[in-house]
Parts: C-alpha cells; sequence; structure tokens
C-alpha cells in the first residue's frame, strides 16, 4: 500500500533528517510537556508495576498525528529500563513477522506497533493470545502434514497506536489494559515546547517568534519543530540568527502557511468547495477529483484540523464550507438556507 501524500508544509519540511526528530524527542516524563492527565496515569502505572515488580499492562494511545504517541512509548521504555521494540501495522503482514517479533522480546520489554489498526486480521488474530496468555501458536506446513506449535513468550507489554481507533476490532481493543487519548495542544503548551526545542538546537527564539509559531502549528508538536526549524534556516541567512515575531511571520508567509495555520492544500479544500461546488454538501470522492488528491488524505490529513476548527462540516449529504471557511479566504458567507430575506 502506497503511504499516503504529506500536506505541503510537511513536505516542505520532512527532510530526511531522523536525527532531527530524535534530537527534539524527550526522553523523560519531566519533559513532555501537555497532555497532563495522560501523562498522570501513565506515571502512575509505572509507578505501581516498579512497586510490585511487574510488567505494565498493555496500552493503547489514540489520536491524530504528531502529537507524542512514539514519544510517549519510548519514555515508558526508559521510565521501566526496558528495550523499546518498534515496529508499523503495514509492515507486519505475516504472522511468522509478529513471531519473529515478540520472541525476541525480553521480560517486561514495551512492542511498540504504530499504526495497529492497518494490520492484517490474519496477524491481529495471533496478538489475541499473546497479550493474555503470553503464548502463540504457529502452523506450520499445510494440508495433511499441518500442525501447530505453540512458542511460550516472555511477559511483555504491547504499546499500540492509532489514528483511527475506530478502526481497531473489539477483540483487540478490550484486550488493552489502559486506553488514552491525545488531544491537540494549546498555543502556550507548544511555545514551551518550541522553547526548550530552541535550547537543544542553540536557536536564538524570542517569545514572540515562539508565539507566531505556536499559532500556526495547527496544534502539532511535530509541525511546530517542523515549522521552527524552517524558522530557523530563514533566520540564519535573512535575520542574523535571531527569531522575533516579525522574522517568524516573513519566514512562514514565505512558505505560504497564513496566520490562521492553513496552507496551501487547506485553502485548495476550501476555495474548491465554496468557487467550484457552491459551499457544498459535496461528496469526498468528487472533492478528491477536484482537488487531484486522494479521498483516504483528505480524510486522513486535512480534514480533522478543518472540522476541529470550524472551517469545514460533514454532513449526511457531504462536505460543507462553514462561514468561518469563506471568512477564511476573505468571502462573504451566503444566507443559511431556509432564512428569511
Amino acid at each position: 500500500m502506497a503511504e499516503p501524500s504529506r500536506p505541503p508544509v510537511a513536505r516542505a519540511l520532512n527532510r530526511p533528517d531522523r536525527e532531527f526528530d530524535l534530537q527534539l524527542r524527550p526522553g523523560r516524563f519531566s519533559d513532555f510537556v501537555g497532555q497532563s492527565r495522560v501523562r498522570e496515569r501513565l506515571e502512575l502505572m509505572v509507578e505501581a508495576a516498579r512497586g510490585r515488580g511487574d510488567v505494565l499492562d498493555h496500552i493503547l494511545l489514540c489520536g491524530p498525528p504528531g502529537l507524542g504517541k512514539t514519544t510517549l512509548a519510548y519514555i515508558l521504555g526508559e521510565a521501566m529500563g526496558v528495550n523499546v521494540r518498534a515496529s508499523s501495522g503495514p509492515v507486519i503482514d505475516k504472522p511468522g513477522d509478529l513471531a519473529g517479533l515478540l520472541t525476541n522480546l525480553e521480560r517486561g520489554d514495551i512492542l511498540f506497533i504504530d499504526e495497529i489498526h492497518r494490520m492484517q486480521k490474519t496477524v491481529e488474530e495471533y496478538l489475541y493470545s499473546a497479550m493474555e496468555d503470553f503464548v502463540i501458536d504457529i502452523m506450520l506446513d499445510q494440508g495433511p502434514h499441518a500442525r501447530s506449535v505453540r512458542l511460550n513468550l516472555q511477559r511483555f507489554t504491547l504499546v499500540g497506536a492509532t489514528t483511527r481507533s475506530g478502526l481497531l476490532t473489539a477483540p483487540l481493543r478490550t484486550r488493552f489494559g489502559m486506553t488514552a487519548r491525545l488531544d491537540y495542544y494549546g498555543e502556550d503548551e507548544l511555545a514551551e515546547i518550541l522553547a526548550r526545542s530552541a535550547r537543544i538546537l542553540n536557536v536564538d527564539l524570542e517569545p514572540g517568534g515562539a508565539s507566531e509559531i505556536a499559532r500556526r502549528a495547527r496544534g502539532t508538536p511535530r509541525i511546530a519543530n517542523n515549522l521552527l526549524r524552517w524558522v530557523r534556516d530563514y533566520a540564519q541567512v535573512r535575520a542574523g540568527n535571531r527569531i522575533t515575531g516579525e522574522v517568524a511571520d516573513a519566514a512562514l508567509a514565505m512558505l505560504n502557511v497564513d496566520r490562521r495555520g492553513l496552507d496551501e492544500m487547506d485553502k485548495r479544500l476550501l476555495e474548491t468547495l465554496v468557487r467550484r461546488f457552491g459551499g457544498g454538501p459535496v461528496g469526498l470522492n468528487s472533492l478528491a477529483v477536484a482537488v487531484g488528491e486522494e479521498p483516504g488524505t483528505i480524510e486522513e490529513v486535512y480534514e480533522p484540523y478543518l472540522i476541529q476548527e470550524g472551517y469545514l462540516q460533514r454532513t449526511p449529504q457531504g462536505r460543507m464550507a462553514t462561514a468561518l471557511g469563506y471568512e477564511a479566504l476573505g468571502l462573504p458567507s451566503p444566507p443559511r438556507q431556509g432564512t428569511l430575506l
């Protein structure tokens, strides 16, 4: 399955520089900003498990991309003093792949599976006994010579991450001891994250610059750090390595990210919806064809932010632009249907 295309901002910023992300990733709960309720529950689980000398229960982390699900998995490993082995749901496409991962785990280790909702159902079923009884039954050969071999596993913790928890099957979802949902961050929290990242990167970031970047980061730390990297480059070349509010504004305007955090594709979606379809309602497939993007990408990448911020709404008839959507394009909103003139 081809990887869904990234938003323009992500395409412009996500260079093949994994060290950048690892450098900024918090390694302890004390360094993790935001998600206070989730963090408190996880810290309590860790403290209780360590006090009993036990293994952490299985944990499911839900929420939009870029909010810290992977980071929390590695923080849990650090807090428990165990290894974290990471994989992704689409990669584990055969039971033998899963068996290889599970049999290499030591007691207490964490198996982190990102996008767990995209795991093959035939593979997922092998997880049931692994999560509950710490055994896995593998079928060898086929036909009359087929036989089942039971492999005993060390007690481990499965940390699953998903952006679409509704796609998880009930048998898998109920086997997690705790489900935690991560929400979008506020501007103050993002500014705090940016200040920490700037210290690590040795960047002179003023509070006004941090606020300007945080305002346009769509409530997502990953986007905030990516924008910081772009603004750092801009400041290095054109502003003497100092990021003020004015410098951040100029740098992000050059990237076509407006003060609302809307990028080129966001505006193209709204403009297409308003100018070509009269504001809607219009079906997802028709909208996707009109903007030249995959329906799944629109639904998973762009729509959540536009809907949460009130620029777009889903109705049984299709997608519709709201009054805020018209305002974002600098257009007067049409009168509501059924309104007396």
